[in-house]
């Protein structure tokens, strides 16, 4: 897969005018929400960073409310190579693995200390989209978190086509899922865009459409403040999806039994999905969808396929 999306230079936005490297704020001095958008939480998924980029250089500003921006993982981002690019998702651990008090509170890693000078960025916010990308090649999907509220919002916006609810990971909290953000007693909203492969360019149109969508759902900026092209056409209808369960590598001994895309659904319980030191993966149950199957980043305790069905909520 050849990565064509370019390296956006960073040397303006890094600086930020906050006090914290890569972090913008904009407060319109009116009530409203409090809204965020991240980019870079891993170093090599540029399209959120150019989406970022367009945003500062357009000039938008909050009409209500507050803004914020931040570019993540600037130590990883700094080590990227597109003929690596693998290589520079982070530095010492996943960024998106590290939001929880007990790990923000030993910042024994990049990573760590990266987050803890962002948390109280993000604990302020009441409206969160984190821009991600892909390790293979698939259509973008919002990943909402199991919380209703979630879900209610990424119909709201009513893009993309494919919308995931799911749980998170089992090796740390993700940002999407930090503080209040995942609090039910809550009404702070956050969602995380997987807008297709980190290479596509497309992706980088992909994450100014949701961020377009989601500042003007938020309500501080008016559609008439965004740049008419960065809005793509609104799907006729969503899909979504719930996920059950993950698929997790048990050891370097896994394959699968083809060359999986991601989103197919497999009609019949008992379909083999591929092998786990030798032992069959298989659909737990009838119309079973598959979810960023990857091993492209295969050791033990990673997730290779998440299996999903149609929400019932």
């Amino acid at each position: 897969m050849s990565f064509l999306l370019s390296i956006p230079d960073l040397r303006a936005e890094r600086l930020g005018n906050t006090g914290t490297a890569g972090v913008w704020h904009f407060d319109s001095g009116l009530p409203g929400k409090r809204v965020m958008i991240t980019a870079l939480v891993h170093g090599n998924e540029l399209c959120g960073a150019w989406a970022l980029k367009d945003l500062l250089a357009a000039g938008v500003r909050p009409r209500r409310g507050s803004l914020t921006l931040a570019f993540g993982n600037l130590a990883a981002f700094d080590r990227f190579d597109p003929a690596r690019h693998d290589a520079s998702r982070f530095v010492d651990e996943d960024m998106n693995r590290v939001w929880s008090d007990d790990r923000l509170a030993r910042p024994t890693t990049q990573e760590r200390r990266r987050a803890a000078e962002l948390a109280p960025w993000v604990a302020r916010a009441d409206s969160l989209l984190d821009l991600h990308s892909m390790h293979e090649p698939g259509a973008p999907l919002l990943l909402t978190g199991t919380l209703p509220r979630n879900v209610a919002l990424a119909r709201r916006l009513g893009a993309p086509v494919h919308v995931v609810v799911d749980a998170g990971h089992k090796d740390g909290v993700r940002m999407r899922d930090y503080g209040r953000f995942g609090a039910a007693d809550d009404d702070a909203c956050a969602l995380l865009i997987e807008c297709g492969f980190h290479g596509d360019p497309a992706s980088h149109m992909v994450a100014l459409d949701m961020c377009a969508r989601f500042l003007t759902e938020a309500g501080g900026v008016d559609a008439s403040d965004l740049p008419t092209a960065w809005l793509q056409p609104t799907p006729a209808a969503q899909r979504v999806l719930e996920v059950t369960e993950p698929v997790v590598a048990p050891s370097m001994n896994v394959r699968f039994a083809q060359d999986w895309q991601g989103l197919e659904t497999l009609e019949k319980a008992g379909s083999v999905l591929g092998w786990a030191d030798d032992a069959p993966i298989v659909t737990p149950y009838d119309r079973c969808t598959l979810v960023m199957p990857s091993l492209r980043q295969l050791k033990p305790g990673v997730t290779v396929v998440r299996l999903a069905r149609d929400y019932a909520g």
